[in-house]
């Protein structure tokens, strides 16, 4: 299946690093343990992470997960196109809609839904609004919702179901559960949930899986951010509850409802609020979570593979970052600034639906330089409005741009700093003849800068596994975080958060390419050392966890696309 970070499988070279579990020891401390899986499944020259080395293509994961015997609710389908300019999602005062069965609908088809089906000799797949590692999806998707009425008469916890677009529904949830959960929250507001399958992951990419499901979910979670923006609705990620909490709310910790080797891992729990975005601490009590997992439940997994390796390192890392419950805290909501407007008024559907990952990249188309400064500016969290507010956290992700072709802008080595207090540690920990300057044309109020001016077309496709598409595309860039410091200070389960954040940077430029006629792609696969290398970092403080490109893609003229619920109307 085409994917925008697949590779051609590569067989584990004679040198590839032993397997995580092999190198553990019981006194390592969680910390410790993510640690080692980080450095293990890093990616190097002629030494690549532990993965299949072949695809076995008779126990490649079903897509779609369904629960059988588990009610489901169909969902209505958007008619016409009743989104607001795009432009609009970053600049707020949306009319906030009521919550119907019409507008969930809506959510999740512009969140989690299709966009399209592709079609190849008899073959075919399908792709989503939200984009995955290898078109794999990984990440499922879940709603606690009050009473709807058209949906079901009462409080319940369902699962939403893509293909179908539908809702299964997995417990009813008794008034007294419901209130628990809902006491904390604004009035109308309900919850979003957001989990793992790894073995959907690992069946191709090994061991790093587990970073590439970190990153849909940063992928999901800003889709669903963008979708309930456009309903004027604003999301607010849950930082208190701890992931058993959350796996007993979404039935996670029911192991007896999911065939062997295909759990659910806990992502993010969120809060969908009616209207504007509230400054208060959202706390859900552990009770009411307890109280929803002794309600009543339908429905059990249907088997994904007819088999499974199993991947250790993973379920190493994942217990070890697995979250606690943590003490409630203020959300880190940054004081919004203006955002720049495009010329056109294309609608947000228009721009959800439209977006693709390419395959290669053209070598020769540009980007506009004021639409390459307006997309830079939306990374920012005090632009991007409650799109970054959803994440509710203070930003830990920088960006380093390989320019080859922006109008009016030099070829060279850019960054962007997206956390000032990280400026003065990046000036000190990356190469000391960095120019650090603001290039000609670039907005006053934008920390971006000039490091290293030259032709880096080559460099960049090297630091990525050799792909020309790093290199083919009028700009890549790769995604710095701080790395030790979230560590040390949140607790390993921050590893999680790191990689969610680069993934919602992702969604982002995925829907800024769209708009400036141009298509992104992720990229997963690149030399992590290397890039560290290039910067001059010589040890953890930050670490380069995604790559991106985006330039004028190359299309497949033998593909077909086909809608994506040719069968409903």
């Amino acid at each position: 299946m085409p994917g925008h970070r697949a590779r051609p499988p590569l067989p584990a070279p004679p040198c590839a690093p032993p397997s995580l579990s092999a190198t553990m020891t019981p006194t390592m401390d969680a910390i410790d343990a993510v640690i080692a899986y980080h450095e293990a499944t890093k990616h190097h020259p002629g030494r690549f992470a532990r993965s299949p080395g072949q695809l076995d293509w008779a126990s490649q994961p079903e897509p779609f997960r369904r629960f059988e015997t588990a009610p489901l609710h169909p969902l209505p389908l958007v008619s016409g196109d009743p989104t607001p300019p795009y432009d609009a999602l970053f600049s707020g005062g949306i009319p906030a809609h009521p919550l119907t069965r019409d507008t969930l609908g809506a959510l999740f088809e512009h969140a989690l839904g299709l966009s399209a089906w592709k079609a190849y000799r008899g073959e075919r797949w399908a792709l989503r609004c939200n984009p995955s590692s290898g078109n794999l999806h990984p990440t499922e998707g879940y709603a606690v919702l009050p009473p709807v009425s058209g949906i079901h008469d009462g409080p319940a916890v369902y699962h939403y179901a893509p293909r179908e677009h539908a809702l299964e529904r997995r417990a009813d949830l008794t008034p007294d559960a419901w209130n628990a959960l809902a006491a904390p929250l604004p009035e109308n507001a309900f919850l979003v949930g957001l989990t793992s399958i790894h073995w959907r992951e690992a069946w191709k990419y090994g061991e790093r899986a587990f970073r590439y499901c970190q990153h849909d979910l940063g992928h999901a979670f800003a889709a669903l951010a963008v979708s309930a923006t456009a309903l004027g609705w604003s999301m607010r990620r849950l930082v208190t509850p701890a992931d058993a909490e959350i796996a007993e709310l979404l039935g996670l910790a029911r192991a007896d409802d999911f065939p062997p080797g295909e759990l659910e891992h806990p992502g993010l729990l969120a809060a969908v609020l009616p209207g504007a975005p509230t400054t208060s601490t959202l706390d859900i009590p552990s009770e009411a979570f307890t109280r929803a997992a002794a309600c009543v439940w339908h429905g059990h997994a249907e088997p994904l593979s007819a088999s499974h390796v199993p991947w250790t390192a993973i379920d190493d890392v994942a217990r070890a970052a697995a979250k606690p419950r943590t003490t409630p805290q203020s959300p880190h909501l940054p004081s919004p600034q203006a955002s720049a407007a495009h010329t056109a008024p294309i609608s947000a559907r228009t721009i959800i639906r439209r977006r693709r990952s390419a395959v290669a990249m053209d070598g020769h188309t540009a980007c506009p330089r004021d639409a390459f400064y307006r997309s830079l500016a939306r990374l920012m969290p005090d632009r991007a409005g409650p799109i970054w507010n959803a994440f509710a956290t203070v930003p830990q992700v920088n960006l380093i741009f390989f320019v080859h072709r922006v109008e009016g802008l030099a070829p060279g080595i850019y960054g962007l700093v997206r956390n000032a207090g990280h400026e003065p540690r990046l000036r000190g920990a990356m190469r000391p003849d960095f120019a650090w300057r603001k290039p000609g044309g670039c907005p006053g109020n934008l920390p971006f800068y000039l490091l290293v001016p030259g032709d880096c077309r080559q460099l960049a496709g090297q630091l990525c596994c050799g792909q020309a598409i790093a290199s083919d595309g009028a700009f890549a860039t790769a995604m710095l975080a701080a790395f030790d410091h979230p560590l040390q200070h949140a607790g390993p389960w921050a590893y999680r958060v790191l990689f969610q954040e680069t993934g919602m940077l992702g969604q982002l430029l995925y829907l800024e390419a769209e708009t400036a006629g141009l298509r992104g792609t992720g990229i997963g696969c690149f030399f992590d050392d290397l890039v560290h290398e290039v910067l001059g970092l010589r040890d953890r403080q930050f670490q380069s966890l995604y790559h991106f490109t985006i330039g004028g893609p190359v299309d497949d003229p033998r593909l077909s696309t086909l809608p994506p619920y040719p069968h409903r109307k």
